[in-house]
């Protein structure tokens, strides 16, 4: 059986500003830097200040706000090289990637990082990174089936001692990987994460995935998602994956400041690099074949922050914040993936004045408190 929610402390996440523009599509200060000098005193100073994870976004064009990209899975070894503790998840593409080569590099990477090395499995919205390259674009939940068998070769590769899969996208034969990644107390094999809210994403993390990651969303966003998750982990006879929930946090002094924050980002928002997303995301979406698409009902403000993050709501003071991911983290959420305007500063102070009040509420709520729902 599943754990219960809030049997284990939450965990956080962030955001890798490996790609140039910052978290959001705005004229807005963002004081934060793409190159690896300011990244690597950034995941030092995120591994001191309570972070489990660090996530490197992968792009390969220059678009909507982003014209310089770091590739996600050298720079994420770089960031392993220069922590101690903080585990750093790397986005890599399905059909841009073949699951043997990958599983080689993430064993290095996990020997060389002490078991630290994770993947993020994306199937794709972005059409011309794929045929740019002279890739085939598939159809919306073709993505997600050739995602399900890049991760069983992966998982494959990286447990058994000769894989073999003959797969509609990928065939491996005889094939034995040495050494393996490091086998470590409750983790088998590196994590495997994977984002996507369509009925295909859900149901591909219900049969193969460790993590779920979902776009900024509320309560019963949450609840719904959770709910499909699990139905199909069930069917599969499996463990339902842990679910991490993208947020952009505003933490700020008084509520008033938090808000104003807000409001003026999304009054700067960079209207056309919005609107170019917002096309090229919600087509990708409407070919799945219920509409359940991600960002499909998402406005103009919600896409001025990628992955909807100003949706989840953490935006406030300490206080408020705290008990927000609180009541996410009773509903079922294990861990959240954030974003910052000004990221060394807005870390740190997350570290000092978030953080330790998320534990203390932690402590002073027992498991069987019923769950609440985020107000």
């Amino acid at each position: 059986m599943p754990a219960q929610p809030g049997s284990d402390p939450v965990r956080f996440a962030y955001w890798v500003p490996n790609v140039s523009g910052g978290l959001v599509t705005s004229t807005i200060e963002q004081r934060t830097d793409w190159g690896y000098d300011y990244n690597r005193e950034l995941a030092v100073l995120a591994e001191n200040s309570g972070f489990d994870y660090a996530l490197s976004q992968v792009r390969y064009l220059a678009g909507y706000g982003a014209e310089f990209q770091h590739e996600s899975t050298s720079f994420s070894l770089a960031l392993l090289l220069a922590t101690q503790r903080l585990k750093v998840i790397a986005a890599v593409h399905p059909g841009l990637w073949h699951p043997g080569v990958l599983a080689k590099f993430g064993a290095t990477a996990d020997h060389l990082s002490g078991g630290r090395f994770a993947v993020n499995v994306v199937s794709g919205w972005f059409k011309d990174e794929f045929t740019a390259l002279g890739e085939p674009w598939l159809e919306h939940d073709e993505r997600y089936r050739r995602s399900e068998e890049f991760i069983r070769a992966l998982r494959g590769i990286w447990t058994e001692d000769r894989t073999e899969l003959a797969g509609d996208f990928y065939r491996v034969r005889d094939f034995s990987l040495k050494p393996k990644p490091l086998r470590l107390p409750g983790r088998p094999h590196p994590e495997i994460f994977q984002g996507g809210n369509s009925t295909a994403a859900r149901a591909m993390a219900g049969r193969v995935s460790d993590w779920y990651f979902s776009n900024g969303t509320d309560a019963d966003g949450v609840t719904e998602q959770l709910a499909d998750i699990r139905a199909f982990a069930a069917q599969a006879g499996r463990t339902p994956p842990k679910f991490g929930l993208n947020g952009f946090l505003i933490a700020r002094d008084t509520e008033a400041e938090a808000r104003d924050t807000l409001r003026e980002i999304v009054a700067k928002a960079d209207t056309p690099a919005v609107h170019g997303f917002r096309a090229a995301v919600q087509q990708a979406g409407r070919s799945t074949a219920d509409g359940k698409g991600m960002w499909q009902d998402s406005s103009f403000e919600d896409l001025v922050q990628y992955n909807d993050g100003f949706r989840t709501g953490l935006i406030g003071t300490p206080e408020q914040i705290a008990e927000r991911i609180v009541a996410y983290k009773r509903l079922g959420v294990d861990l959240f993936l954030l974003g910052f305007l000004h990221y060394l500063e807005e870390v740190e102070y997350f570290g000092k004045r978030v953080l330790p009040l998320v534990r203390e509420l932690e402590a002073r709520q027992p498991d069987s408190e019923p769950v609440s729902a985020p107000s």
